[in-house]
């Protein structure tokens, strides 16, 4: 059976540090901490689960879950992203997908292999493989359009990648899995700006066993009431803290940063 080695979860922007010095910088060496204990774990593979941001998917072509099949990648390039191809790892993602489909679980893990990853995927990736040496698979939660996948179905989504990683992949290959978005940020709404730093720390809380956790039974409802909008990226933490083997972990950074719109979040799991 597999091996996970690794897993941790981050939000996936990056803003100016001009008046936030200090918040910035514990953000970036916070992920930048993240980005060590991901390559010291010598991965064979990195899971990286996050959202697109209508740059791949939209409503002509809903993809509510989908997976990067693709052996080479290309990103979108936006907010200044290198577009140099990343390795993708081909057969462990058609392989999940194959896994999904055989489940009986009812959900639909759609195969893609002309995406290219926008920031979603990109910015925690420049930080956590700069060299872009470790193979990558993009999941994708939507989380821009209707209908996105709810907590309880990433849930489900989570617990079966835990079953592919620990039954179906070859023992001696290590997985690792980043988890990307979040946590509370209003986008486009008279809110926007608004962070709220009591729900992301109760969420986080749960998700390293601190309290009771009740994250799968969560409705996008509720997120978007006390997330925002953009709160449904958490639907990827829901789903990496379904895969691992227990709720366990430290909060390595948090910083609520309006000026970002976003509260900024980076936890390690133990695994």
């Amino acid at each position: 059976m597999g091996k996970l080695v690794c897993a941790a979860a981050m939000s996936h922007v990056l803003g100016t540090p001009k008046d936030i010095e200090e918040q910035a910088e514990r953000v970036f060496q916070g992920m930048r901490e993240i980005g060590r204990a991901i390559r010291d774990s010598s991965p064979d593979v990195l899971v990286v689960i996050s959202s697109d941001h209508l740059n791949n998917f939209n409503l002509g072509d809903p993809k509510p879950l989908a997976i990067a099949t693709a052996a080479s990648l290309q990103p979108y390039g936006d907010m200044g992203i290198p577009t140099e191809l990343i390795r993708g790892h081909s057969e462990f993602a058609v392989g999940f997908a194959d896994f999904v489909a055989r489940s009986n679980s009812g959900l639909t893990l759609a195969q893609v292999d002309d995406v290219r990853p926008d920031h979603g995927v990109m910015i925690p990736l420049a930080i956590t493989d700069p060299q872009r040496s470790i193979p990558v698979v993009p999941l994708y939660i939507n989380t821009v359009y209707s209908d996105s996948p709810t907590p309880t179905e990433c849930w489900q989504l989570g617990k079966l990648l835990q079953q592919y990683v620990s039954k179906h992949r070859a023992a001696e290959e290590r997985i690792a899995i980043l988890a990307c978005g979040g946590l509370s940020h209003w986008l486009g709404v008279p809110e926007e700006g608004h962070v709220n730093e009591d729900w992301d720390r109760n969420f986080m809380r749960q998700l390293l066993g601190e309290v009771p956790c009740r994250v799968n039974t969560l409705t996008n409802k509720e997120i978007l009431s006390q997330a925002g909008n953009g709160g449904l990226e958490v639907n990827a933490w829901i789903t990496l803290a379904a895969a691992l083997p227990r709720l366990q972990g430290e909060v390595v950074f948090y910083e609520a940063i309006p000026l970002w719109a976003s509260g900024m979040a980076g936890v390690q799991f133990t695994v």
